[in-house]
């Protein structure tokens, strides 16, 4: 219950501190004596940080929450039929309920659980709670940070900044999911009425983005930088910074400027453009901190994509490398080996049931090399190139990274398996199993090594494998530039005064890191047409990653079609097997059969509140439809 998450640390001078942020030392170290009562939490920098560093703890990470994680909820992913627990499933079914963990019988998802905490149990971390723990938490640290007497600027810089930012992320966190809500940002007595009312959803995110403003103004671009930070060389990854804030405040300002935010708060369906001068200003003084260098931020190369996300034979080394912005701690190395490394491939190489799977139609945004989109995957296309006889060939490179299509090689080594060494993705194929296998013709790699199966064992310990998705990187934020100074600023050619490139110019960055032609000249004339590929290039960028779900809501696209639909690959395969090189090999009878049609109405653009705390008090309502 939020109120119980509200008023659990009370302003009395008396707080005991957990254990939780033992877990990710590597990354956030702190002394022993940090953990502290009372008035000495505050009174010199290393108690304050001790304190404040459980904020981190509050972070859940989606990708490893459980045994096996459910984060992609719009049109992009399917499940495999052996089970039905996951959240994903209950959105397919209209059941937005099913975030609550009242409504989840496993406690499998990563935004409520009943026995959330901040320990070291990544199955003890969950939004809702920890969320509200965490505002609570950080209006109690700004509340006295007046007491912190022993400290110089730097330091009381350094704290402030992290407390602000945490009470800013919290959040907006629940406003993407829930829209406009009492902004928290002082400590609430605990023997008073709560009567906070709902705030439109601008009104709450100008709120949150005074505190991202706040915070970027205190922080540095990375703690390495400073005297306090030198404290703790190179462990300072995940610390919060300029960039982070000015990354959010951004993103907030975005969000806060989309169709649906701008609807609810005004009335209109449009981009609000104001808004999105803003957000694409954040973007700016972020980006030109990180391509003058100052700040040690950039886009991995091509060959190292992967360590967005996984690491493997690196002593665990947690992924995201020069690109990876925002990251919660990891709870356990290990971990993923023991749900997210088998959850994508058939149970007959990995074991398990659960299975995600990538939609037919999702893929279809993965379009050709010279940057031209798929117009329909049975017609040919002189223009791009694309030829449904070989549907394989020519496309984007990072479509051959993430996904596994048919005849490519999934087992490397020895096997006793041969026939399912190359994966058969064909109609009726050994891997096609609606239950235990792909449902959709596809299958989804860009999360872990070919090697991830129990032949070649490239989840085995000594292998060291570690998967963990960020919750922002360089490249998004790039492509949430472009997004917004098309908006604010004219089209494709639109960019922040004094910033040097245009929205167009941003997209292409991404694009020249993969390999993938620029943006197409008919596509720069139209507002309406370059937004097209500012979404399909976020579409394939930053494919399941956990951004959809989002994408679609703030669209207003969530409820229309096809972006309802879920869909499959169906196709024979005709001639000589090629598996070499499967690109070229020849399909025939290539076509999309939907599996499924969401069922939506305008309720579900945002998720339903806890009846619990929607019935504390009138001013305090449930989501319409809800």
């Amino acid at each position: 219950m939020m109120k119980k998450y509200l008023r659990i640390l009370v302003l009395t001078g008396m707080v005991i501190l957990t254990t939780g942020m033992y877990s990710c030392k590597k990354y956030l170290d702190r002394a022993a004596d940090s953990i502290v009562a009372g008035d000495d939490a505050f009174k010199n920098f290393n108690n304050f940080q001790g304190f404040t560093e459980e904020l981190y703890n509050c972070i859940p990470d989606f990708s490893n929450a459980y045994w096996t994680n459910s984060w992609n909820w719009g049109e992009d992913e399917i499940q495999s039929t052996a089970r039905d627990f996951h959240f994903e499933v209950k959105i397919d079914n209209g059941d937005f309920w099913g975030w609550q963990s009242s409504f989840d019988g496993w406690q499998a998802g990563w935004m409520d659980r009943n026995n959330s905490n901040t320990n070291d149990d990544r199955f003890a971390k969950s939004l809702w709670p920890l969320g509200w723990y965490g505002i609570r938490k950080a209006n109690l640290g700004l509340a006295n940070i007046d007491k912190l007497k022993d400290a110089t600027q730097e330091e009381k810089d350094l704290i402030k900044g992290q407390l602000l930012f945490f009470r800013g992320w919290f959040h907006f966190m629940f406003m993407q999911y829930f829209g406009g809500l009492p902004y928290i940002d002082k400590v609430l007595p605990s023997d008073q009425k709560l009567t906070l009312p709902r705030l439109s959803y601008q009104a709450c995110a100008d709120k949150a983005a005074a505190d991202f403003q706040a915070a970027a103004a205190l922080l540095p671009v990375h703690w390495d930088n400073t005297t306090a930070g030198k404290r703790t060389l190179g462990k300072n990854d995940l610390r919060i910074n300029k960039i982070m804030a000015l990354g959010y405040l951004g993103k907030n300002y975005l969000w806060a400027g989309s169709p649906l935010m701008n609807y609810v708060s005004t009335g209109s369906k449009t981009y609000n453009q104001d808004y999105c001068k803003k957000a694409a200003d954040a973007f700016a003084s972020l980006l030109s901190l990180c391509e003058s260098g100052e700040a040690p931020y950039h886009l991995l190369d091509f060959s190292r994509y992967f360590n967005n996300f996984y690491t493997t034979g690196q002593n665990w080394l947690m992924p995201g490398g020069t690109e990876a912005i925002f990251r919660g701690p990891y709870y356990s190395a290990n971990s993923s080996n023991w749900g997210t490394s088998k959850q994508y491939s058939p149970s007959f190489l990995t074991g398990g049931d659960v299975k995600f799977l990538p939609t037919a139609n999702y893929v279809d945004y993965y379009g050709m090399a010279n940057g031209l989109p798929i117009k329909d995957i049975t017609q040919a296309d002189p223009e791009s190139g694309y030829d449904p006889a070989y549907p394989w060939k020519g496309r984007d490179p990072r479509f051959y990274n993430d996904i596994v299509f048919d005849g490519v090689k999934c087992v490397q080594g020895a096997t006793t398996d041969e026939p399912n060494r190359y994966a058969n993705l064909y109609t009726n194929g050994s891997y096609r199993n609606i239950s235990t296998g792909s449902r959709t013709g596809y299958l989804l790699y860009k999360f872990i090594p070919r090697t991830a199966n129990d032949y070649d064992q490239g989840y085995s310990y000594d292998k060291s494998l570690n998967i963990h998705v960020p919750y922002m990187r360089l490249a998004d934020v790039y492509l949430m530039y472009a997004e917004a100074a098309a908006i604010g600023y004219g089209g494709a050619g639109g960019s922040t005064p004094g910033f040097g490139k245009t929205a167009a110019d941003a997209v292409n960055v991404i694009r020249d890191r993969a390999g993938v032609g620029h943006v197409a000249a008919k596509f720069l004339g139209s507002p309406d047409d370059f937004m097209g590929e500012v979404r399909r290039e976020r579409a394939v960028e930053l494919s399941f990653e956990g951004h959809r779900f989002n994408d679609l809501r703030r669209w207003l696209l969530l409820i229309e079609n096809p972006y309802t639909l879920k869909k499959s690959v169906e196709f024979d395969r005709t001639g000589a097997f090629n598996n070499t090189d499967p690109k070229l090999n020849k399909v025939n009878n290539l076509r999309e059969v939907t599996i499924l049609e969401r069922k939506f109405s305008m309720k579900h653009y945002w998720l339903p509140l806890k009846n619990s705390d929607a019935s504390m008090y009138l001013e305090f309502p449930q989501n319409p439809g809800w």
